[in-house]
């Protein structure tokens, strides 16, 4: 009899999905154990098996007959195409066992996954095409007049480096070392900075102390080859007046001068330098204290120069103090001495041109040692050497590798590199900071200062602001190209080791192609 509860139609799909579980299980691979039933009896055994089974787990029925019908629709296909698979697959008669279902739950669908686009490679900016340069000064670079030679070019505008020969090679700079004290004096003291001599009186009746502040460019006579030197007279008058205003020494003579030069210490002399600068007129003695740069004409540029500048410069005091007879003797001023006068050299900004121009080598190092003193690493030739490259770093600049052995460029042991030396000028050009007082002091091909006579009828002249360098083992050149077609250059030519004064005409002929290269210089 039928379940009233179950439609035909329902009976005979939830049979067939016995049967296909049946099937799937194995049951119709396996011998019967027994005879089968009758026909009568069959049904009523069926009916009763199903009805239990869908009574205990009816949700899992429910997906079996859903499985079924599925199969179904499938049609012929589908069972031709299970039968092959098992056929070629031996494996396939071991059915994994069914995963059981709680019956008051539904299984949830399984999430299908949100489709992802394949990676596609991003096609890359396309970069801008080089220039190709065309105009090459290779056989002026090569020479032999120019020695050993190394140098850089550089667009000051972009900063692109445009001619390479040992660009980074760290080497001696001769005169071209002033451009960098130069630049550090600005950074460090500023271009207001002046710098003081003073007097103060002594610690015995009748004295008076001298005290060096660091200027080289006092005046003995009141005036020199510096510009707006200050006055040693002048510095007298004050000391004669305030020591004649004080009861205490009014009427009384000056009969002991301290010269105190303290300021600077150690040697007084490079270990490296050669002596003969001294006398031939091109250097003086490193001090605190001294007049005229050590000149014996204070009106010359190039003056030879005495063994001992701080007494010259006691003796030239002791003339203007109207006591030619006073005792001089180096020493250091009393702490807390009261001051009797005192006078102020021109400022940085002042002095710096004068050093680019005349290549004063006393004028540099005085400005580099004073570098020294104000950022307090020490007072001596071996301070310049952590001086120098920590004021230029302040410039953004590497000064990793650079070797400071003095501050005018005289050692053949600093070590420089025409490659930083463009980039300075590069900061020069831009007039970074205070650097527009080098822009403006640097001599200028055929027009000023130490390259007034060279160029010559060369189209570059007036259009090469450089600074020299000569020592017995090179020629240096190094400063800003406007060159033909407008660009502007940064340059450092370096003419080393067994070379001549004919290394100088080589260095302009080379500047000269790269003024008239421009911005279409070849690295060739």
């Amino acid at each position: 009899m039928p379940d009233p509860e179950v439609p035909s139609t329902r009976r005979e799909a939830r049979a067939a999905a016995e049967a296909a579980a049946a099937a799937a299980a194995g049951h119709q691979a396996a011998a019967p154990a027994s005879p089968p039933a009758s026909p009568a009896a069959a049904p009523a055994a069926a009916r009763v098996t199903l009805r239990d089974r869908i009574r205990r787990r009816p949700t899992a029925w429910a997906v079996g007959a859903a499985a079924v019908a599925l199969a179904l629709l499938g049609g012929g296909a589908f069972g031709a195409g299970a039968a092959v698979g098992a056929a070629q697959r031996p494996e396939a008669a071991a059915v994994a066992p069914a995963t059981s279902v709680t019956p008051t739950e539904t299984p949830e669908p399984a999430a299908t996954p949100t489709p992802t686009a394949d990676p596609r490679a991003v096609p890359q900016a396309v970069a801008a095409p080089a220039p190709v340069r065309t105009c090459s000064v290779a056989d002026l670079a090569a020479d032999p007049r120019l020695g050993t030679m190394l140098g850089a070019v550089r667009d000051a505008t972009t900063g692109e480096l445009l001619f390479d020969r040992g660009a980074s090679t760290f080497a001696r700079t001769a005169s071209v070392m002033k451009v960098l004290s130069s630049a550090a004096a600005l950074a460090v003291l500023g271009p207001d900075h002046r710098v003081p001599t003073t007097v103060v009186r002594g610690s015995v009746p009748g004295q008076v102390v001298l005290v060096g502040g660091g200027d080289i460019t006092l005046a003995s006579q009141g005036s020199n080859i510096y510009t707006d030197a200050a006055s040693l007279p002048d510095l007298a008058a004050q000391t004669l007046a305030a020591w004649n205003a004080d009861p205490a020494t009014a009427g009384t003579s000056i009969t002991s001068i301290v010269l105190d030069a303290s300021v600077f210490s150690g040697d007084r002399w490079q270990s490296s330098w050669n002596r003969k600068e001294l006398y031939d007129g091109y250097s003086s003695e490193v001090t605190g204290l001294q007049v005229d740069g050590d000149r014996a004409d204070p009106s010359a540029n190039v003056s030879a120069r005495s063994e001992n500048a701080v007494l010259r410069a006691g003796q030239a005091f002791a003339l203007a103090l109207g006591a030619p007879q006073a005792n001089l003797a180096e020493g250091v001023a009393p702490a807390g001495a009261p001051q009797l006068g005192q006078v102020l050299s021109a400022p940085v900004s002042t002095m710096i041109p004068d050093a680019l121009l005349r290549s004063d080598n006393t004028e540099a190092e005085m400005l580099a040692r004073l570098v020294a003193v104000k950022l307090g690493v020490g007072n001596d030739f071996a301070a310049l050497n952590t001086a120098i490259p920590q004021a230029l770093a302040g410039y953004g600049l590497d000064t990793a590798g650079l070797t400071i052995v003095d501050g005018s460029g005289l050692s053949d042991l600093n070590g420089v590199s025409p490659a930083f030396l463009t980039q300075l000028f590069v900061k020069i050009q831009n007039r970074e900071g205070s650097l527009g007082v080098i822009r403006d002091g640097l001599p200028v091909a055929g027009r000023s200062g130490t390259l007034a006579g060279r160029y010559g009828d060369s189209p570059a002249a007036g259009h090469v602001i450089a600074k020299t360098g000569w020592i017995d083992t090179g020629y240096t050149l190094s400063g800003i190209v406007e060159a033909a077609d407008g660009t502007v250059l940064t340059f450092a030519v370096f003419a080393l080791d067994d070379v001549g004064d004919s290394a100088k005409t080589a260095i302009d002929a080379l500047v000269t192609g790269v003024y008239e290269c421009g911005g279409n210089l070849a690295n060739t």
